[in-house]
């Protein structure tokens, strides 16, 4: 069996177990969809217009994109934080994995992958929303389901990491701490420019904000080769999640 068929036997065991699970996969739809209605629509009927990098966007099309990183972010998060923490601390799901021919690196890989596609969903629906409330102005916005997978790769492969050292559900408050700040200060609401300087210059160093700046660039059509820093950004922190997670698994499951 090849690696990626091995990691292959991860995400249908994940889609089989979601078939019994369906209400809290169902509920991922909509949270992101509820901030739109209150916060985009219902707040941007209030706000006005936002001048994003010299021109004024509705309220509405400028946070939309914001949610749909943060869509995708949260599917992702869920299965490598505390879904993971539930199979190797209570189920012993691993343990078993591991009497297959399936190593602690497929596992990693195999985690990851479903995580990148369950908030690859997520992020689906909610571009459809947007495309239907009339929320996208570019064509460039073909490039916003890629840019959610590699926000949910980064969130994935950081969260999958962080959950391998994580003691008991206690630990979890310190995932909660960070993921909290995240959606509020990464200019997911308001545009950079309106944080004081040094507060600006905190946010842009974040995960999430490589996320928001990359789709909202494409959604407006403000597209260039900056945004590539972004990707990187994410590209790597997605990486290193997953080898750093590959590592601890060898270290817990195979001592």
């Amino acid at each position: 069996m090849t690696p990626r068929l091995r990691a292959t036997a991860i995400i249908e065991r994940n889609v089989l177990a979601y078939r019994r699970m369906l209400a809290p996969f169902l509920t991922g739809f909509l949270e992101p969809l509820l901030y739109l209605g209150s916060i985009g629509i219902g707040v941007g009927a209030l706000v006005g217009g936002v001048e994003v990098d010299g021109r004024t966007v509705p309220y509405e099309v400028f946070v939309a994109p914001g949610l749909f990183v943060v869509a995708a972010m949260n599917g992702a998060i869920m299965d490598t934080t505390f879904g993971f923490f539930v199979k190797f601390k209570y189920g012993k799901t691993y343990d078993a994995i591991l009497v297959t021919p399936l190593g602690v690196r497929d596992v990693a890989v195999g985690e990851v992958s479903w995580a990148v596609i369950r908030g690859g969903i997520y992020a689906t629906v909610f571009l459809l929303a947007m495309l239907a409330l009339g929320l996208i102005e570019s064509a460039w916005a073909v490039l916003a389901l890629p840019v959610a997978m590699l926000v949910a790769f980064a969130f994935a492969g950081a969260g999958l990491a962080a959950s391998t050292f994580m003691r008991s559900f206690v630990d979890f408050d310190f995932i909660n701490l960070a993921m909290v700040p995240l959606f509020l200060f990464s200019a997911t609401f308001f545009p950079l420019d309106r944080y004081p300087d040094w507060l600006a210059r905190v946010i842009s160093v974040t995960p999430l904000y490589q996320g928001v700046a990359l789709s909202r660039a494409v959604v407006l059509g403000d597209v260039h080769l900056g945004l590539l820093a972004h990707a990187a950004y994410l590209l790597v922190m997605g990486a290193v999640g997953v080898r750093i997670a590959g590592r601890r698994l060898g270290i817990l499951l195979q001592p």
